[in-house]
């Protein structure tokens, strides 16, 4: 009698067994999932980083390219963009050691060097500013208005340090976005 019953008991876990694979969808597995990750994709965080700095969510910019150095490593595009969120959250001297290990990794990264002279004009380096606008100016080959305007604006202060203008009141930075395209972003 105890094996009928154990037999019955056995016959009806299985049954349950087999309408809950059957409930799972086809080729699906009620295994649990292996751990393999390489079939997933992420979100880019750089392409985060770069739509929350527009919008201005500066903190949380920071975090996503943390996030990208953490999956891309420490390349040219994200110790630019540490450096631009670290310009915007007002931390100078991490900016620019941001901005020159860029400079260092790819000498001719273009919005690195603009940061750089970012930093330096809200530094008071006004020379070696100009300097830099220069140098990111001609890597640029004149194509960008912006770096001109803060070339412009860098030569100005030289020739008359007390020289201020409506215009100038309104810093910007210029962040690397994809494959040779610049955004423009005011700092506030």
């Amino acid at each position: 009698m105890r094996n009928w019953v154990g037999a019955i008991a056995i016959g009806l876990v299985l049954a349950g067994c087999e309408e809950k694979a059957s409930s799972l969808g086809e080729g699906a597995s009620p295994f649990p999932p292996t751990g393999d990750v390489t079939r997933l994709h992420s979100v880019d965080g750089l392409e985060v980083g770069h739509r929350l700095m527009a919008a201005g969510q500066f903190e949380l910019a920071l975090k996503a390219y943390l996030r990208a150095a953490g999956e891309q490593g420490t390349n040219v595009d994200v110790l630019s963009a540490l450096g631009s969120v670290n310009l915007r959250l007002g931390r100078l001297g991490q900016s620019e050691d941001l901005l020159r290990r860029a400079i260092k990794v790819d000498q001719t990264f273009v919005p690195a060097w603009n940061n750089l002279g970012v930093v330096l004009m809200e530094t008071g380096r006004v020379g070696e500013a100009s300097r830099v606008f220069k140098t990111a100016f001609a890597l640029d080959s004149g194509k960008s208005d912006e770096i001109r305007e803060n070339l412009r604006r860098a030569l100005a202060k030289i020739e008359n340090p007390a020289y201020t203008s409506e215009k100038d009141e309104r810093a910007f930075d210029l962040v690397r976005r994809g494959n040779g395209r610049y955004l423009i972003l005011q700092a506030p």
